[in-house]
């Protein structure tokens, strides 16, 4: 199994590494980016490229993967609406359109959020964007799922690039295991997204928005699987 990582430097993407490098059914994990990492696995391939909304100069080494994992985004704070849009949804349905061309019925895998607004018609800035962007990606030719994480934990190290999220992070930590029992609509971990993604690229699912408690329940089934 093949796949391709944007946003490796995030907090989500730094998960999803780890889960795919774990995987002895990934062969070759691909990270597309604006800056480069210092991974190094045997698995492991990157490619630096500054506009990630013209791909196709890479068109031929994006080419033959079996899924995509999106987990680059920006938070809302201090951008205008145009500004988001043009980072949380110009940048990955351009991304998915070419996928869609060069690689059709991939498995395509959007990290999203909790409150995400399908109608694309609600009062919050971010909602709309970001549900504009599922509904965008949903119509391509794609086996695309939504992902709408909440709060999220990290387990292996994992940093976000946002402050204020690892303040919260660090001040939420002591109770966390506390929080996933209490609140499983509400807290999943970076693991559990990991091992979900990779799930859906091999097996796939109906439900195509998967909110916190539906990404916990199938982690749950596949933990229980392994």
């Amino acid at each position: 199994m093949k796949v391709i990582v944007f946003g490796l430097s995030g907090m989500v993407g730094q998960g999803v590494l780890r889960e795919c490098l774990a995987d002895p059914q990934v062969t070759v994990v691909l990270s597309v980016g604006r800056s480069g990492t210092d991974t190094k696995h045997p698995k492991f391939q990157e490619i630096v490229h500054r506009d990630l909304l013209d791909l196709q100069a890479l068109e031929p080494e994006l080419a033959g993967y079996d899924g995509c994992f999106f987990c680059l985004g920006a938070t809302a704070a201090g951008l205008t609406e145009a500004a988001y849009a043009a980072i949380n949804h110009d940048i990955p349905v351009a991304v998915g359109t070419v996928l869609a061309r060069i690689n059709p019925g991939m498995t395509f895998v959007y990290v999203s959020g909790a409150g995400t607004d399908s109608s694309e018609q609600g009062r919050t800035m971010w909602a709309r964007v970001k549900g504009k962007t599922e509904n965008d990606l949903l119509r391509l030719d794609l086996n695309a799922f939504m992902l709408r994480p909440a709060f999220i934990q990290p387990m292996h190290g994992e940093v976000s690039k946002t402050a204020i999220y690892r303040v919260a992070i660090a001040v939420i930590k002591p109770v966390f295991p506390l929080l996933r029992v209490l609140f499983p609509g509400f807290v999943t971990t970076t693991e559990r997204l990991g091992r979900v993604m990779l799930h859906l690229v091999r097996a796939g699912r109906a439900k195509r928005v998967l909110e916190n408690r539906d990404i916990n329940a199938l982690a749950l089934k596949v933990e229980r699987q392994a």
